[in-house]
């Protein structure tokens, strides 16, 4: 197994989306409101034996640039170390109320 890259793939940032995208309550909001019914062609979605079909949850107008969202996750989110400090969960708080 060779080195760790010093900074987390994109691959990773990619991935962690999709889990907080799949997990999250906006989209099970969704499903909710549709019944779990395609609304183009009415099919419900089933986990019967034999019958399996899932929906899916779509974007109306699409997310336009996801390299452009992981980019923003990297500069203000896990930027480099130099631009990070260890702080204890008091003096944080502190912190941000001075900010």
């Amino acid at each position: 197994m060779g080195k760790k890259k010093p900074t987390t793939p994109r691959s990773k940032v990619r991935a962690a989306l999709r889990h907080l995208y799949l997990h999250s309550r906006e989209r099970a909001a969704a499903l909710k409101r549709d019944k779990y019914t395609c609304v183009d062609c009415g099919k419900k979605q089933s986990k019967a034996k034999g019958k399996e079909f899932k929906v899916e949850v779509h974007h109306k107008k699409g997310i336009t640039n996801w390299e452009k969202v992981i980019d923003l996750i990297y500069k203000e989110i896990l930027c480099e170390p130099k631009k990070l400090e260890v702080l204890c969960k008091r003096c944080h708080n502190i912190r941000h109320l001075d900010e």
